[in-house]
C-alpha cells in the first residue's frame, strides 16, 4: 500500500448499505455513510447492478470528504451471501476495477464480517444474534456453522424466536389453554390491540420476523415476574449456546463473543446464557466483541490490501477476487 491508498468496508443488509473509509495518514477520515434503500435481489440472488449503483457514489464521497486518495481493497459482507451471492461474485470483483480502480475485492457472508469485527482472526466463536441467530465458529483451518436458517426452520434463540414464543404463550392465554400468561397477553394487546386480530396482522407482511422479533423486549421485560416468560428466555438461552457449542473448535481454551441486537434484552436473557455455557462450553471463555460487522469489512478488506489475511477461504463464505477475477 502507498501513502494514497484506501481501503473500503462495506456492510450490506436488510436495512440498505453501511459503508465505511479505512485512510492513511495525513487524509481525513469520513465518518460512515448509509444508503436510503437495500439492495434488490432477483433471479441470481443479490442484483450486482443495483448493488453498484448504491455503492458507487457513496465510495467517491467518502474520498471527496476524506480529501483525496484512491480504493484499492474493498471488502463486502451482505446478508446472504452464501445462497444468494452468485450475481455479487460473478459481477462485483470487475465491476469494482472499471468503476474504483479496486485492486482486490473480499465477498463474505455477513457472519463472517461479524466474525471479523468481533474476534478478528483469532479462533473462536462468535454468535451473531437480532431478529436472527448464527453461530461462525473457525480454527482458522474452516468455518463451521449452526442455524442462522430463518425464523421458519430455525434462528432459534433469536428476537424472531423469542418473540413468537411470548406471542403463542399469550395467545394460550386469550384461548384460556395451559401455558399462557396473563402478563404477556396484557403486553401483545398494549403492541397489537385485540388478539383475535393479530394474524391477520401478522400472517399477509413481508416483514413477519421482525414484527415478532419487536416483541421479544416485552417478553424480557415480563421474564422477572412471570415464569412463562422467564422460562422462553431460559431457552433461547439454551438454543444459543447450543449453537456456540456446535462451532467451537476443540481447543483447550476457546474465545466466543456476542455480537447483535439481541442481547441489548439484558440480564434476562444473559444470565441463563451464562450458565447455559458454563454447562455447555465450560472451556470456553467469554470475550467482548471488538466491533461490528462494518469493522470486520474494514478489517478484511485491510488484509487482503497488505496480503496477509489469515481467515479462511470459502467459496461461499469468504472468497477473494484478484483484479480481472470473475
Amino acid at each position: 500500500m502507498t501513502d494514497e491508498d484506501c481501503v473500503l468496508g462495506v456492510d450490506s443488509g436488510g436495512s440498505g448499505l453501511r459503508a465505511a473509509l479505512h485512510v492513511p495518514q495525513g487524509l481525513r477520515r469520513p465518518d460512515p455513510v448509509r444508503s436510503a434503500e437495500p439492495v434488490r435481489t432477483g433471479s441470481r440472488g443479490i442484483d450486482a447492478e443495483h448493488f453498484m449503483a448504491q455503492l458507487a457514489p457513496m465510495a467517491r464521497a467518502l474520498l471527496e470528504r476524506a480529501g483525496g486518495g484512491r480504493i484499492t481493497a474493498v471488502a463486502v459482507g451482505a446478508a446472504g451471501m452464501a445462497t444468494l451471492g452468485d450475481d455479487l461474485r460473478a459481477e462485483l470483483p470487475s465491476a469494482l476495477a472499471r468503476t474504483l480502480g479496486v485492486r482486490r475485492t473480499a465477498l463474505a457472508a455477513d457472519a463472517v464480517t461479524a466474525y471479523a469485527g468481533a474476534l478478528g482472526d483469532r479462533p473462536g466463536v462468535v454468535v451473531a444474534a437480532g431478529t436472527g441467530m448464527i453461530a461462525l465458529g473457525t480454527d482458522l483451518t474452516v468455518w463451521r456453522r449452526a442455524d442462522g436458517w430463518g425464523h421458519l426452520l430455525g434462528d432459534c434463540g433469536g428476537g424472531a424466536w423469542i418473540g413468537r414464543a411470548g406471542l403463542e404463550a399469550a395467545m394460550r392465554a386469550h384461548d384460556g389453554r395451559r401455558g399462557g400468561s396473563q402478563a404477556l397477553l396484557a403486553r401483545a394487546e398494549e403492541r397489537f390491540g385485540p388478539l383475535a386480530g393479530l394474524p391477520g396482522q401478522l400472517y399477509p407482511r413481508a416483514d413477519r420476523p421482525a414484527v415478532l422479533a419487536s416483541f421479544a423486549p416485552d417478553v424480557a421485560g415480563c421474564a422477572a415476574d412471570d415464569p412463562v416468560a422467564g422460562g422462553i428466555l431460559r431457552a433461547a438461552a439454551r438454543h444459543i449456546a447450543e449453537a456456540a457449542a456446535a462451532v467451537c473448535p476443540r481447543a483447550e481454551e476457546s474465545e466466543v463473543a456476542f455480537t447483535g441486537g439481541l442481547f441489548k434484552l439484558g440480564e434476562p436473557l444473559l444470565a441463563p446464557l451464562r450458565d447455559e455455557l458454563a454447562e455447555q462450553l465450560p472451556h470456553a471463555r467469554r470475550v467482548p466483541a471488538a466491533g461490528d460487522p462494518l469493522d470486520g469489512a474494514l478489517r478484511i478488506a485491510a488484509d487482503i490490501a497488505a496480503d496477509r489475511l489469515r481467515l479462511p477461504h470459502d467459496s461461499r463464505m469468504l472468497s477473494v477476487h484478484s483484479e480481472g477475477d470473475s
